[in-house]
């Protein structure tokens, strides 16, 4: 029987999900024994084409205001719709290429958007002493991905098989979902499909004409605002379809910790600080964003040298194959699965010791110009984007959130401490850092895009090496083409004064890098606060990275994972049939799949319009959006449980 023909046979396996049983194997959906279309002139094709368009859109959308979209669910329903207009056949395996080159484009936008748009901030307060140009931006884009790719190679094995349900993985669980339709028939993709039309829908009306409120605050009540005022006590919630179907997928367990660390920033730390006199005339979100998140920054930098010490063992078996193979020792390479051959060790330690090579000269030709600094800031990339690798694999994995903005600004407050201490300051020092800091951050952009890409493939039995091969060309097309972007909004729109793009990442690593190279303070209190935390919830037994980006990312994003969770437990648990239970959950996840997937599809379409110039005045006072919004995210939450509930054994 041909497993690709037989469509509406065609499943997610059961086990896909949960952990396996002792003894029990995972057999994707493309069978490890058999070959499939993959690298094809059309999904190559049709990859670097998403590549450049997503590229741009989000570029834009991130610039003008801080959010980039995740571009691989938006791309893999383009893929799954023209597979089906044009009647391919056996199309899974392309739809994955298609869907990783791609997604290349978002991942390396948030890579170059959060800091090197900061040189041009910076060059208007210091005019022709800081220098800008495409070449800058491209190779930064280009190496930080490369480096990302390469480095989170030998992770693979460990976060997509050995870690097999033990981790959510949210955003390649629907991702997954929406690749897998493309093969299924009738009733099976139908749940998808809906659900990504609510979703969708929901999230357009949401984010295009504003007719609820986006954010439920207790300050729009009179109450509130007086609690918010004289104790620094607020709580937020987002009301997308998008973030609920997250928290759905990530479950209980880690939304509740996640909440818990965001409970303990805005409930005890933002009070205590609140209290200080010097705060007092703050709102909590200035003292959260300004002071208190820095304690969050500190524990995600623990938790990747925690991961680092934990992964060890993965880390010197990595290094002991590649010394094998370089020795010409790799006899059992041969008998690897289809399903579980990556690039071979050889090349991939030339590839990356080429890359790390090209870095060295681009940083001393290109940005310093002097030998011992060029050496210091080499080893700074090199050991941070090395560490924190699998702080952003497992976020992603986790939540799905990759808390690069909060490692970068790490990084760059390190990086900048040491230039600092070794002479380099002052208007050179931070175009040093920028480029440096744009380095970093795209390699653990891209180390979080490539858990989901890996994970995406082992579950539909895509084979990594091609994946990997063809996720370094989307990653220069993709940085070539943020490189040029970057370049025109600069010149039309500017990222500094009345009507220029706002640029928040950039402008907050611009605020915290000049009083570094320029003389300033900086919160190291805060940030060994966040690293000793760290360490007592790791040895409590705890998630520390779980905890601490509940401290980084804002409250409004954290509590909705919460409902999204509960919503989760309590569909699965209703009943005391283990089957019923199990095919409501099942369902509840297809569902969640698709509010993320119809979210992020209609926010490229609402970022389009505004960028064609739509513009829409709603006409309802803040209470009324208030009240609206409510209602809206009831109405949300009541749907997802009825049709989980409607699922049959």
């Amino acid at each position: 029987m041909n497993d690709d023909k037989v469509k509406n046979e065609i499943g997610i396996p059961e086990n896909a999900f949960r952990e396996l049983e002792k003894g029990e194997e995972y057999v994707p959906v493309m069978h490890p024994d058999k070959q499939y279309k993959e690298v094809t002139p059309y999904s190559v094709t049709l990859g670097l084409v998403m590549a450049v368009i997503f590229s741009a859109a989000a570029a834009y959308l991130g610039l003008k205001v801080g959010q980039v979209f995740e571009a691989a669910i938006p791309i893999a329903i383009i893929a799954v719709g023209l597979s089906g207009a044009l009647h391919k056949q056996n199309a899974l395996g392309q739809n994955v290429i298609i869907q990783s080159i791609g997604a290349s484009s978002g991942i390396v936008v948030a890579g170059a958007i959060f800091t090197l748009p900061a040189l041009y901030i910076l060059q208007a307060k210091f005019g022709d002493a800081i220098t800008v140009s495409f070449l800058e931006i491209f190779l930064s884009s280009l190496l930080g991905g490369v480096l990302g790719i390469l480095m989170f190679i030998p992770f693979r094995k460990y976060f997509c098989s050995d870690m097999h349900g033990k981790f959510p993985f949210p955003e390649a669980t629907a991702t997954t979902q929406v690749l897998i339709s493309g093969e299924k028939a009738g009733n099976q993709a139908k749940p998808l499909i809906i659900a990504g039309l609510v979703g969708g829908i929901y999230d357009f009306l949401l984010s295009t004409f504003g007719w609820w409120a986006e954010t439920l605050s207790t300050k729009a009540t009179e109450i509130g605002a007086n609690v918010a005022a004289q104790t620094k006590m607020v709580f937020k919630i987002n009301t997308g379809a998008a973030v609920l179907g997250l928290g759905y997928i990530v479950g209980l367990k880690y939304s509740f910790i996640i909440f818990a660390g965001s409970a303990f920033i805005w409930y005890v730390v933002v009070p205590l600080l609140g209290m200080a006199s010097e705060s007092a005339i703050l709102s909590p979100e200035v003292i959260f964003s300004e002071q208190a998140r820095s304690i969050g920054i500190g524990g995600i930098a623990m938790s990747g040298i925690i991961g680092i010490v934990k992964s060890w063992g993965i880390i010197r078996s990595a290094v002991g194959l590649a010394g094998r193979e370089i020795r010409g020792k790799s006899g059992a390479i041969a008998d690897v699965k289809r399903t579980q051959k990556d690039l071979s060790m050889k090349i991939l330690a030339f590839a990356l010791i080429a890359a790390l090579a090209i870095t060295f000269v681009f940083f001393y030709f290109g940005v310093i110009h002097n030998l011992m600094q060029t050496i210091v800031a080499f080893l700074v990339v090199t050991v941070i984007a090395f560490l924190f690798t699998t702080v952003a694999a497992n976020a992603i994995a986790i939540v799905g959130t990759n808390p690069v903005s909060g490692m970068t600004l790490m990084t760059l407050i390190l990086a900048s401490a040491v230039f600092v201490a070794i002479g380099l300051k002052g208007a050179a020092g931070i175009v040093a850092s920028m480029i440096i800091g744009g380095v970093v951050c795209t390699a653990l952009s891209m180390a979080g895009g490539m858990v989901t890409d890996m994970k995406v493939g082992y579950w539909l039995g895509s084979t990594p090496k091609k994946q990997q091969q063809w996720k370094l060309v989307g990653t220069f097309v993709s940085a070539a083409t943020v490189g040029g972007v970057i370049l025109i909004l600069a010149k039309v729109y500017g990222f500094s004064g009345s009507n220029a793009l706002a640029a928040p990442q950039a402008n907050a690593m611009a605020a915290v890098i000049e009083p570094l190279m320029m003389g300033g303070n900086t919160p190291w209190m805060l940030y060994g606060v966040g690293a000793i935390l760290a360490l007592l919830l790791n040895w409590l037994g705890v998630p520390a990275l779980a905890f601490s980006l509940g401290m980084f990312i804002p409250m409004e994003l954290n509590a909705p994972l919460l409902v999204g969770g509960a919503i989760s437990w309590f569909v699965s648990s209703r009943s005391k049939d283990k089957e019923v239970n199990n095919a409501r959950r099942d369902r509840g996840t297809l569902l969640a799949s698709g509010f993320i997937a119809g979210g992020a599809l209609m926010g490229v379409v609402s970022a389009g319009m505004r960028f064609a110039g739509f513009s829409y005045a709603c006409p309802f006072n803040e209470p009324t959006l208030q009240l609206g919004g409510i209602v809206a995210y009831v109405l949300l939450v009541a749907y997802l449980i009825w049709d989980c509930m409607r699922a049959k054994k």
